[in-house]
């Protein structure tokens, strides 16, 4: 495997500067720090989206893996592993910092792709759940709406690092029979966003209605987090999703420093 050099830090300072760099081989671009494998999809991509670069203020490097389509990724097919590691190591060598997937079913290949890895892997949204499940209160459950029921599987959750007794918190809503948004699932190749959002509202609001103790909701779709503030300002609940933890592990390894702070 290529020797990666981490230039981690910035350059906020002449003595940063003054000094001797080095460059991974095969490295042609800089500045990225999260990398964000894809899948093959065909709908419109909003901001928002996981797989939208306006939805960041910091560089993003996307990358698509080769043969990686919804069916064999929701499905977990476990020849996709080999593309997965290859394109998760190219990444990494363009000098990505921590590396992301765009679908919360790259789950099922979180501890696989994590363990040959040398930058930290956080593939599915789902890997959220320990930490949310921590703040709440005991007997409070998480509310998970997601794209494909059917495919979120107890062993995607347990890839993701997700106890049983968590796993329990979970309560689950499958979004992708609703008219609309069945259009991701379809690969229609558009779809009408305020009819989207009304149903993810929908979906949302009755889950919690039926389940009074959910404390928090967690989007388990990359497409689902441009309505996160809308599902959040209609259930009154806290709302993660892949952008809060790709906002999260960008912060761990792009920390500034604070000059004049000692």
């Amino acid at each position: 495997m290529t020797k990666i050099i981490r230039n981690y830090g910035y350059l906020g300072t002449q003595a940063d500067g003054d000094k001797r760099f080095e460059i991974t081989l095969n490295q042609w671009v800089a500045g990225y720090t999260v990398g964000i494998l894809l899948l093959d999809v065909h709908y419109p991509l909003l901001p928002g989206n996981v797989v939208n670069a306006s939805t960041y203020t910091f560089p993003v490097r996307h990358m698509w893996v080769p043969g990686a389509n919804q069916a064999r990724m929701h499905a977990g097919d476990n020849t996709l592993l080999p593309a997965l590691i290859a394109s998760a190591r190219q990444l990494e060598t363009e000098g990505c910092r921590v590396i992301c997937g765009a679908c919360g079913y790259f789950g099922h290949f979180q501890r696989a792709v994590a363990d040959v890895m040398d930058v930290p892997v956080y593939l599915s949204s789902v890997v959220q759940v320990p930490w949310i499940s921590v703040g709440l209160r005991q007997g409070q459950k998480i509310g998970v709406l997601c794209a494909d029921g059917h495919n979120l599987t107890r062993d995607l959750f347990t890839a993701c690092g997700v106890n049983q007794a968590d796993y329990e918190r979970c309560v689950i809503a499958s979004a992708g029979q609703l008219p609309e948004f069945s259009a991701f699932m379809e690969r229609r190749g558009s779809f009408d966003n305020a009819k989207v959002r009304a149903e993810l509202i929908a979906l949302a609001s009755g889950l919690v209605q039926e389940n009074p103790d959910i404390g928090a909701i967690l989007l388990e779709c990359s497409d689902m987090p441009p309505y996160a503030a809308a599902i959040q300002a209609a259930v009154n609940l806290p709302v993660f999703d892949f952008i809060t933890l790709i906002n999260f592990v960008h912060q761990a390894v792009a920390q500034k420093p604070y000059y004049g702070f000692m």
